[in-house]
């Protein structure tokens, strides 16, 4: 545990990011700064808070586990190597404390000293006495953003305040309450919010705002109210209260419908919306550096980050995980009605006409369009996954270049190109969105006061924005059959976006989802005649510890006050 909480220190003096015309966040520089050096300058001070930030995406990142990321962790993708990673040993079921990744133990508790050793020193650097106020507040946040991160991994985690500990102290490992984290992190996001603008503009335009910090309050309290934690199951006796809430409580509902509609009220973000096009405001948001739905992004430079991942072989991608078809069949017709509705218009042999919007931009199937880089310019083509005559041909071919028979296009750039150092994005990841507050909001206050016109009004402005037509909901939902068209709409809305792997867990319903055999398409090509049929990708496994990661064996080895998650 001393390693864990010292290892960062002298990288953290050290490496610095600069500040560039396109926002506070841009490329790392490194120098050879002591930390006397570096709280001595209001440049260096500020640069420090910054580097801070860099890592926030890293479990958002769908290339996280050199396999794929969550993503392929969970119903979603499939990862594109058959050989080790953590995302596979969560598709096969043999994710143990031996071989998961550490990075979530180590990346979050590095940057929460880094936050202390920034706290500890600002009040002596030469900066603004307004200023120090905002970016204390914009410290808190950072620091309850890890801890929210290590609470969805492990449950409860030590919580060790504003100590920095030394290489000769004693460093507590006994884990906090899963009730003393959420109460933790709800606080520091308050405090932070009452110093921070709603939203940041300018070159603070990616800074924790108060939105931000109301943002993930939101999100913790949805968790904590959801059925993995509240009134958990998962062990008995004292360790239960380290993985939740021991006894389950509704009124943790109405701090979630509570936190998220102090979001809407406040009127300071809104969907992107576009009609243009059916669905084009969905697709365009992703592209769009600045946008009013994005509450909180993290900053890049000009990149390639998702086309790199995500794009067919034939345009220099096939990094990351492949879609499944299960998500493909989740997507409704743009009627709105699901693919097994008699009345949805649905055709098998024509699986992909007249559906969701969203779909198209989410998956890229057999014949999506996709622009092309030509010397001249760019011309669109039709990218094939599919055989003729019975031979896979082509790079991108089912088989060939993809496991499942599709690619993911979630938030790729039309006009960037993997590999390409012309043609690229200026995007920002969307850490929280304002999407996802809708559905926050319509999960809490369904479950707490039923299907009312509000929860109906959240959902429908998502489908509306969709371009599904017509958007609205059936009248008279029950409570349960709400809460399967959130469920729902939340898995086509938020596709890799880090969301699925942690919804199913929490609402205890992993081992129904990802206890499956998945599936992929086959299109065959005959003449004019088109065949589709879905084959088998692989048997996922799941046992009940696998609602929770394991806490890396190298830091339980370290302590025996660092308790074991139950299963592991």
């Amino acid at each position: 545990m001393k390693k864990l909480y010292l290892w960062c220190l002298s990288a953290l003096l050290i490496s610095f990011v600069s500040c560039k015309k396109d926002g506070f966040l841009g490329q790392t520089q490194t120098s050879n700064l002591s930390k006397t050096t570096v709280f001595a300058d209001s440049a260096n001070t500020v640069a420090f808070l910054s580097n801070i930030y860099s890592n926030a995406g890293f479990s958002f990142n769908p290339g996280r586990f050199g396999n794929g990321g969550l993503d392929a962790s969970s119903d979603e993708a499939e990862v594109y190597r058959t050989t080790g990673s953590t995302a596979l040993s969560f598709e096969t079921g043999t994710v143990n404390a031996a071989v998961v990744t550490d990075d979530a133990y180590k990346t979050c508790y590095n940057n929460i000293r880094a936050v202390n050793q920034f706290l500890k020193n600002l009040p002596g650097a030469p900066i603004k006495a307004f200023s120090k106020n905002e970016y204390r507040a914009e410290a808190l946040f950072l620091r309850a953003w890890y801890y929210s991160i290590l609470l969805k991994h492990y449950g409860g985690v030590p919580l060790i305040g504003d100590t920095i500990y030394t290489y000769t102290d004693h460093i507590p490992a006994k884990r906090s309450t899963y009730a003393d984290c959420v109460n933790y992190i709800t606080s520091q996001c308050d405090s932070a919010a009452n110093v921070l603008p709603m939203t940041q503009s300018g070159l603070n335009y990616g800074r924790a705002s108060k939105g931000a910090c109301l943002a993930l309050k939101s999100r913790v309290l949805l968790y904590a109210a959801s059925p993995l934690f509240n009134g958990t199951t998962l062990t008995a006796g004292d360790q239960a209260q380290y993985v939740g809430y021991p006894t389950s409580d509704p009124a943790r509902w109405k701090l979630a419908e509570d936190a998220a509609a102090a979001i809407i009220s406040s009127g300071a973000y809104s969907l992107n919306v576009d009609n243009s096009t059916p669905g084009n405001g969905f697709q365009q948001l992703f592209t769009l550096r600045y946008n009013t739905e994005y509450i909180f992004p993290l900053m890049r430079g000009s990149n390639v980050d998702f086309e790199s991942l995500w794009d067919p072989p034939s345009r220099t991608g096939q990094n990351g995980a492949f879609t499944l078809h299960g998500l493909v069949d989740a997507f409704p017709m743009a009627n709105g009605l699901a693919l097994t509705d008699p009345n949805s218009g649905y055709d098998p042999q024509n699986p992909y006409a007249n559906r969701d919007p969203r779909l198209n931009f989410t998956v890229i199937h057999d014949q999506t369009q996709l622009q092309n880089r030509l010397q001249s310019g760019f011309s669109p083509v039709n990218i094939f996954v599919g055989n003729y005559n019975g031979i896979n041909t082509g790079t991108d071919a089912v088989g060939v270049g993809t496991r499942t028979g599709y690619y993911t296009n979630k938030m790729m750039d039309p006009n960037a190109v993997a590999n390409d150092f012309t043609h690229v994005s200026n995007r920002c990841w969307p850490l929280i969105r304002y999407a996802e507050i809708l559905l926050n909001y319509a999960e809490a206050a369904n479950e707490f006061e039923g299907p009312t016109a509000q929860v109906y009004a959240a959902i429908e402005s998502i489908r509306q924005r969709a371009g599904l037509s017509p958007y609205q909901l059936p009248v008279g939902l029950t409570q349960d059959q709400m809460r399967a068209e959130i469920q729902n709409e939340r898995r086509i809305e938020l596709a890799f976006e880090e969301q699925r792997f942690w919804d199913v867990r929490r609402w205890k319903i992993a081992d129904q989802t990802d206890n499956i055999m998945t599936m992929g398409m086959e299109v065959d090509r005959n003449g004019n005649s088109v065949t589709y049929k879905t084959f088998p990708v692989r048997q996922r496994n799941f046992r009940k510890a696998m609602y929770l990661w394991p806490i890396p064996q190298s830091e339980v080895a370290k302590s025996p006050e660092l308790v074991q998650n139950p299963g592991y």
